[in-house]
């Protein structure tokens, strides 16, 4: 059997990894003038790689473990990693909607259409993406650092 620190350190490693993979895409959307399906897919090749790299190993390997040791610390880790991924699903609501209007609409085609005359609530669904995809990062962010030092003191301090 595996010891569980390996396990531990693999986990947290795919989990940082996943940083900038996920910075990454977001970066491409914020730097493009023009969303064309080419920067739509080039975006998705590396949100899905950094998503990947985080859910597995929470799906995996952290959420059957949390009721083992069920910390006040772990309760907060798990707080922040639900509700990112919470935010991830509001997200989700706009995105889709953008993504069935922009198809529709042959915008990812076009590049010259004008995305707000597209849907009269295309606004509301950019909100909600902006809205979700900020709150998933910041939340992302403070599940990791808890789980960073989660890590550190289950199993970085009593093997010293």
């Amino acid at each position: 059997m595996v010891d569980p620190s390996v396990i531990a350190t693999l986990t947290g490693l795919s989990v940082t990894a996943s940083l900038p993979f996920l910075l990454y895409g977001a970066w491409i959307m914020i730097d493009a003038e023009t969303v064309t399906w080419n920067v739509l897919t080039h975006h998705l090749r590396y949100i899905v790689v950094g998503l990947t790299l985080t859910t597995v190993p929470v799906v995996g390997w952290m959420v059957p473990r949390v009721l083992r040791r069920l910390t006040g610390l772990a309760v907060v880790h798990a707080f922040f990693g639900l509700q990112a991924y919470a935010l991830l699903a509001f997200a989700l609501t706009g995105i889709v909607r953008i993504f069935q209007a922009k198809r529709n609409a042959d915008a990812y085609a076009d590049p010259d259409v004008d995305i707000d005359e597209i849907h009269e609530n295309m606004g509301h669904w950019r909100s909600r993406l902006r809205v979700g995809v900020a709150g998933f990062m910041i939340l992302w962010l403070c599940a990791w650092v808890t789980g960073l030092y989660r890590f550190y003191s289950l199993h970085i301090v009593p093997a010293l």
